[in-house]
């Protein structure tokens, strides 16, 4: 997939691991979640396997059966008011955020995001951290049928926008987001919260960044045209 020569006309934002820094409070509340139900699941597992899907995915692979929709909405909410109850007092958007969707939206941007998140975590991030207003449009586990690695999300977010996937760049923290942005045929950059910079690169993400504030100088120009 070769570099496009003007800039771009939307940007997809994952959300937990990419707008804010969370994914190791998801993983410790994966794992002791698991242990509850007197399983024991290591924490890469959840970091490389999971990261990036739905919950309806990801509970029925770590019992090892179907799970009804009843249960799997109490088993869900179990797990995700644990995580909730971590992270509350670190909630905080990553470092330049503010400044780069700001500066995003002013360059005429349409911003979205698209995330395997459930309701109430997307509400707990975003109107916590009052971003709404940035976003037209909000993707979520619910409006898919299949989570990331697969790119419905991503193409979901796009169709909501009115924009071409080649038109669209993608921030994600994980390996499957990396792979679902590329499998959208969308430019991908990966944001090394948790996986590391080599890894999220060898899934396919054209440009790795710790935060929103260190963008590579070639990558604001694609963005925001010549200075």
């Amino acid at each position: 997939m070769s570099l496009p020569s003007r800039p771009l006309s939307a940007a997809i934002f994952d959300m937990d691991g990419t707008l804010v820094d969370n994914m190791r409070f998801h993983v410790q509340a994966w794992v002791a979640f698991s242990r509850s139900l007197g399983l024991e699941s290591s924490a890469e597992r959840f970091e490389r396997e999971f990261n990036g899907r739905r919950n309806a995915e990801i509970i029925p692979a770590l019992l090892g059966r179907p799970v009804s929709a009843e249960e799997l909405v109490q088993l869900e909410e179990r797990k995700e008011s644990h995580y909730r109850e971590l992270y509350a007092p670190h909630l905080r958007l990553l470092r330049g955020g503010h400044e780069f969707l700001t500066r995003l939206r002013g360059a005429g941007l349409k911003l979205a995001v698209a995330s395997a998140a459930p309701h109430a975590n997307r509400a707990f991030v975003l109107d916590g951290l009052a971003l709404r207003p940035f976003f037209s449009q909000v993707v979520g586990a619910e409006d898919v049928k299949r989570g990331k690695p697969a790119p419905d999300a991503f193409l979901a977010a796009a169709k909501a926008l009115g924009v071409d996937p080649s038109a669209c760049v993608v921030f994600e923290d994980a390996v499957n987001g990396i792979l679902a942005a590329r499998a959208a045929g969308m430019f991908a950059v990966g944001v090394t919260t948790l996986i590391p910079a080599e890894v999220l690169r060898e899934a396919g993400a054209h440009w790795v960044i710790p935060d929103f504030a260190s963008l590579p100088a070639e990558f604001e120009q694609l963005l925001f045209g010549a200075p």
